[in-house]
């Protein structure tokens, strides 16, 4: 069976390990800066047809291929079928602002560099596509960058999962999902898998033990079988393996022990998105769009990719726009308040601001994320200013600060799918912001 057929499917397993090998190994290659590679300067899809160097496909992979992914984050709706999350039919809640114009010039050192760089610097340093800075409620800095328009939407990557896993502890503390019953309870289809002894609670803060690498660099590797199932095009004649995710999850075997370690897999959260289906009967995607995207005041529609089942991705698949994604950062600092409604029960982001097992996700290893922890696929930071965030491959991000009640969100598109890539350059950079704006107030 042909490697580019796997290929293809690339997006629907985006939200690879944040610092996996392939991350490592592509660090190791020397890539057009972000100058260099506007993929409004390059032209990408300009033409019609577009010509052959400039033409970029789903089929053959070409669509997630540096450079030409620049373009293809903000236009995924051209490559695959999707779903719909409706903003319903009202009007949008408009963003109020209070721009302070001297943000670009914050200065900052980045992790093991001697030399400070400016906050404006940094926006290329990761590729950013854009960036809203939200303070006190209101946007306080706003760009678009590469191919990103005010009234365009970006693959938020794995952020998706925190959009999922925010529904699921909503459903929690709705009772209609028990974190502490084995998630065959729930799908018994999974009964027989590796998730079949593993608890609700396990898969949605990824403590489950599962014989599932997502190392690309290994074409044997199970996250390619994944990527295969959920891939929307016609399957190979010769293909005889799982057609749709569900088809796929059942097939997962165990290694090790629940609970334990923390081990960041995507399938956990097609798990938690199945489960979330089965006890409200309705996709993700609906859930979303009546619990909180009719609610928020949003300004567009978002969008799910699916599987040739019409399953949304639920590990990675969202896209939206960036003030959309603002709000919804917004409504988690806010503690799910928004528009005077209690959208989000306040139990439910203190469930996830609580944090998870620091030990579980010591054992991980992640060099750059000393004493963080993982809680309802939320990043916690544990710092001092109690921020968490949602992380997405190539660059995705909403980061929460409370004492600063501050919200960033970011699209981006990074030739380096690991996070490891832009975390020397954001983490401190995120912790910059808070300072000034809490020294401003």
């Amino acid at each position: 069976m042909k490697q580019t057929y796997f290929y293809s499917s690339v997006l629907f397993s985006c939200s690879i390990l944040l610092s996996s090998n392939i991350g490592n190994a592509q660090e190791k290659t020397k890539y057009l800066n972000a100058e260099q590679s506007d993929p409004i300067k390059m032209g990408w899809m300009v033409g019609s047809p577009p010509p052959a160097d400039r033409l970029v496909r789903f089929d053959d992979g070409s669509f997630f291929q540096f450079p030409a992914l620049r373009w293809s984050v903000a236009h995924m709706r051209q490559f695959m079928p999707t779903v719909n999350v409706s903003r319903g039919l009202g009007n949008s809640t408009p963003l109020e602002a209070n721009i302070k114009s001297d943000i670009d010039q914050i200065k900052f050192k980045p992790l093991n560099e001697k030399k400070t760089i400016s906050w404006e610097e940094s926006l290329q340093k990761t590729y950013a596509d854009g960036v809203i800075i939200m303070h006190h409620g209101k946007v306080v800095y706003e760009k678009y960058l590469g191919a990103l328009t005010t009234d365009g939407q970006h693959a938020a990557m794995s952020v998706t999962k925190s959009f999922t896993g925010t529904l699921g502890i909503m459903l929690v503390e709705e009772g209609l999902i028990d974190p502490t019953k084995l998630v065959s309870e729930y799908i018994p289809e999974l009964q027989n898998s590796a998730f079949g002894d593993a608890t609700v609670r396990q898969v949605m803060d990824m403590t489950t033990a599962l014989q599932f690498s997502e190392d690309y660099a290994d074409p044997n590797a199970e996250i390619w079988k994944f990527s295969a199932a959920g891939n929307p095009l016609p399957k190979p004649k010769d293909y005889n393996g799982p057609k749709t995710y569900y088809e796929y999850l059942p097939t997962v075997k165990k290694k090790g022990t629940h609970g334990d370690t923390f081990g960041y897999k995507t399938v956990n959260s097609d798990v938690l998105g199945w489960i979330i289906a089965r006890v409200t009967g309705k996709t993700v995607a609906e859930v979303l769009s009546e619990k909180i995207w009719k609610k928020l005041g949003t300004e567009q529609d978002g969008y799910y990719s699916v599987d040739a089942a019409g399953t949304p991705f639920a590990g990675g698949g969202y896209n939206l726009g960036l003030r959309d994604m603002a709000r919804f950062g917004q409504l988690i600092l806010d503690n799910g308040k928004a528009n005077g409604e209690q959208i989000i029960p306040k139990s439910a982001i203190d469930d996830i601001k609580k944090g998870g097992n620091k030990k579980a996700f010591a054992k991980a290893n992640y060099t750059l994320l000393k004493g963080w922890s993982y809680r309802n696929m939320w990043w916690i930071t544990n710092n001092d200013n109690g921020a968490f965030c949602a992380r997405g491959v190539h660059g995705q991000l909403i980061y929460i600060d409370p004492k600063a009640d501050m919200v960033i969100v970011r699209f981006a598109s990074n030739p380096v799918a690991a996070n490891s890539a832009n975390d020397p350059y954001s983490l401190p950079a995120y912790e910059a912001i808070a300072k000034y704006l809490i020294k401003g107030k």
